[in-house]
């Protein structure tokens, strides 16, 4: 917020471009966490699939069926509908997947999404305010503050969402079969076929991780901030 608000102070209307600090440790890293953060978020967020099942039952042979999942995999609401109009004979009633996994990926998506912003805001202090940041001692601090926080967040929401994504393979899995009523039905015969690839969740969580990793050096390089020792001084020196 610190951010957000000096770039609307006056203090922030002397605008000097500077690139150089893209190539100093800190807006280095900046730019590796706003690009990690894309692909976190397009990864998981982006990412379609479908079940599929080879069903024998009243005039009905060997026919496909599909549920089509898709973030944020709220797969009690995706459905097997009938092989066939006749529903088989009426034995067969709609089958829906297990499991709503939303919150787990929604709150992975959405830390990648403000992050992303977060590091655009940053970017932009350090290449058109450099100097303002180096001036104001509230800018390290706050960096620190978020950078601290953020990199727990990419670790709760990474185990999260990893433990998600295991539940998502087993609820879209071979396993599923057992659980349909509509396959126990006399004459009815239900196969797992196939299901989507998920290697890019699996790469996903990958992403996760990596941006914790890059977010723990982030607060080591902002906590060894030449402006970050008066700050913490006059804090501990304060009543």
């Amino acid at each position: 917020w610190f951010l957000l608000a000096a770039l609307v102070s006056p203090m922030m209307v002397g605008l000097r471009v500077d690139f150089s600090m893209l190539l100093e440790p800190l807006g280095f890293v900046k730019v590796l966490e706003w690009i990690l953060a894309i692909f976190a978020f397009a990864t998981c967020g982006g990412f379609q699939g479908e079940t599929t099942l080879l069903v024998s039952c009243k005039g009905v042979v060997n026919k496909t069926i599909t549920a089509a999942f898709a973030y944020p995999f709220r797969l009690n609401t995706v459905v097997f509908s009938a092989p066939d109009p006749e529903g088989c004979g009426g034995t067969w009633t709609d089958a829906y997947l297990m499991g709503n996994f939303s919150s787990s990926a929604q709150f992975f998506v959405t830390l990648a999404a403000l992050v992303f912003l977060y590091c655009l805001t940053a970017l932009v202090v350090y290449i058109g305010y450099n100097h303002v940041y180096q001036q104001n001692n509230k800018f390290p601090l706050t960096d620190l503050v978020i950078s601290v926080l953020t990199a727990f967040l990419w670790l709760v929401s990474t185990f999260v969402w990893a433990k998600a994504l295991a539940d998502i393979k087993v609820s879209t899995g071979a396993s599923i079969i057992p659980g349909i009523e509509s396959c126990k039905a006399p004459g009815t015969t239900c196969h797992f076929l196939s299901v989507t690839s998920m290697g890019i969740l699996n790469v996903s969580v990958a992403f996760g991780l990596l941006n914790m990793i890059l977010w723990v050096g982030n607060v080591w390089l902002v906590y060894k901030d030449p402006n970050l020792p008066s700050q913490w001084n006059r804090i501990s020196e304060s009543p």
